[in-house]
């Protein structure tokens, strides 16, 4: 599993506001029965809120989807099954979220 892949969220009762969950964790990691995630939410399911440095909105071919950093969670490898792309091009903007979530800067 790849550091930043953007994978699908297949469970029917949460794909409708949480569409797709970035995987952020190391892969030296990669033996762990789980991975920590990011969920990702459309633009529009947010009213159009400014969510500044903590949630960049990102541009991907489906539209515009926001990263929810204060949502990160650990989830089962095992749900994480279609790798819809990588979001490799956007690390420091996500590490960013991620440091402004934990160490406020």
């Amino acid at each position: 599993m790849s550091q930043f892949a953007l994978y699908r969220n297949e469970d029917d009762a949460s794909n409708r506001i949480y569409p797709f969950f970035i995987d952020v964790q190391n892969p030296l990691l990669g033996e762990l029965n789980s991975r920590l995630v990011i969920p990702l939410t459309s633009y529009g399911m947010l009213n159009h809120t400014d969510t500044k440095r903590l949630c960049p909105v990102f541009h991907l071919d489906g539209g515009d989807f926001v990263l929810l950093t204060h949502q990160m969670t650990s989830v089962p490898k095992s749900i994480l099954r279609t790798e819809v792309t990588s979001l490799e091009r956007f690390r420091y903007e996500i590490l960013a979220a991620i440091d402004l979530l934990i160490s406020g800067i």
